[in-house]
């Protein structure tokens, strides 16, 4: 009995087939990008996560009378 591949797994397969082609030096550079896009995407994380943490810290700052007039611009 065989399993459906889910449109993830099919993708994986493509990808994968696609990499044995390459030259080792393409490899590498592929592998550079994905290090690269990991990088990018664990600093947008780790920069949500700082505004996260900084919400309240700074809602009294935020939220003034005097800073209602900004609101609405």
């Amino acid at each position: 009995m065989q399993q459906n591949m889910s449109p993830s797994n099919d993708r994986e397969k493509i990808l994968i087939e696609k990499i044995r082609t390459l030259s080792p030096e393409k490899i590498t550079q592929v592998v550079d990008f994905i290090d690269f896009i990991s990088q990018k995407d664990s600093e947008r994380r780790l920069i949500q996560a700082a505004n996260k943490l900084a919400e309240h810290t700074f809602k009294k700052v935020w939220n003034n009378p005097e800073d209602d007039i900004y609101d609405d611009l």
